[in-house]
């Protein structure tokens, strides 16, 4: 389902764009001339990234239960990370947002007309937003960056010749790879039964190591741990089974 547009999408984004990553072009050009980029995070902590963070719910849960890492979350629509960085500022106690749908900080300023919430470093928390698409990702990330990859509900693209758009298609699994520290996981969940066992068919076919998977996580020993995305929690409510599967960098 297309999420509605937001109103006033790109100010709302700018104004909270102390937890937002770089501009991708500007951040690229930037390393290209010195290597050098500003500070990120306040703690330097392994990473973790989310491709697909969809409206936050998961990764604003997964930061704070596992507040050891620092996560990237990455979305190519507007109109979603919008909320996703809404939802995690709130959660972070840096305000809400205003009667009238403008951003307003913990001390009543409310950020308008292209306004810039400058929140300090050491409140920013160890979440960081990228609207991007994920065949980007090698131009932001080094080789073995990531400690974990995250995909959560990605679109199965059922039609004839859109299996290359699947974030588990041979040329991401790749990717992830090359992303990945030696030992480190890609954890995939979906409802959609066709694109899990494609899923299955093309992990067991990289270079990464299928180490779990399962027809219906709610049902496992891994649901202790799972944290549910909000797309998650309205179709297993409904009884929908979820798939789920973790693949291993080999060392």
């Amino acid at each position: 389902m297309r999420m509605r547009k937001k109103k006033r999408g790109e100010e709302r984004l700018f104004a909270l764009s102390s937890v937002v990553f770089p501009d991708i072009d500007s951040y690229c050009k930037k390393r290209a001339e010195n290597g050098e980029t500003s500070k990120i995070f306040e703690k330097e902590l392994p990473l973790r990234l989310e491709i697909g963070c969809g409206k936050g719910d998961f990764i604003c849960e997964t930061s704070l239960r596992d507040d050891g890492y620092n996560y990237f979350a990455m979305e190519k629509v507007r109109d979603v990370i919008v909320v996703a960085a809404e939802k995690y500022a709130s959660s972070r106690g840096l305000g809400a947002l205003s009667p009238h749908g403008d951003w307003q900080g913990p001390d009543g300023h409310i950020y308008k007309d292209g306004e810039r919430f400058d929140i300090p470093l050491e409140m920013r928390g160890n979440v960081r937003f990228i609207l991007c698409d994920a065949a980007e990702l090698d131009k932001l990330f080094e080789p073995c960056t990531f400690d974990t990859i995250y995909a959560n509900f990605s679109d199965p693209w059922t039609k004839n010749g859109q299996a290359e758009r699947r974030l588990t298609a041979p040329s991401f699994l790749s990717l992830y790879e090359k992303l990945l520290i030696p030992g480190g996981s890609f954890r995939f969940k979906t409802d959609n039964i066709q694109l899990f066992e494609y899923s299955l068919k093309t992990v067991r076919d990289s270079s990464l190591e299928l180490s779990y998977f399962t027809h219906d996580l709610h049902g496992s020993e891994k649901n202790a741990d799972n944290v549910q995305t909000e797309y998650e929690k309205n179709f297993a409510a409904k009884g929908v089974k979820i798939n789920y599967l973790e693949a291993v960098k080999k060392s």
